[in-house]
């Protein structure tokens, strides 16, 4: 992030939290998704999230089934 502001050279950035879920979700997802032998229910639970989210973001980053 630190490289990120220094290349901005003093301009401010919009939408920066947008910014980095989306690149950081689905490396996230892959990860998860590998290290829980592909089992959405696994993944969901190592993630906090519901089962159906899971799959919804899978999906969202062509991920899914």
């Amino acid at each position: 992030m630190d490289g990120f502001f220094k290349q901005l050279n003093g301009e401010e950035p919009t939408d920066l939290y947008q910014m980095v879920l989306t690149e950081m979700e689905r490396p996230l997802l892959e990860v998860v998704m590998r290290e829980s032998g592909n089992n959405q229910s696994r993944a969901a639970r190592m993630l906090g999230l519901n089962r159906n989210t899971l799959r919804k973001k899978l999906r969202t980053h062509g991920l899914g089934r």
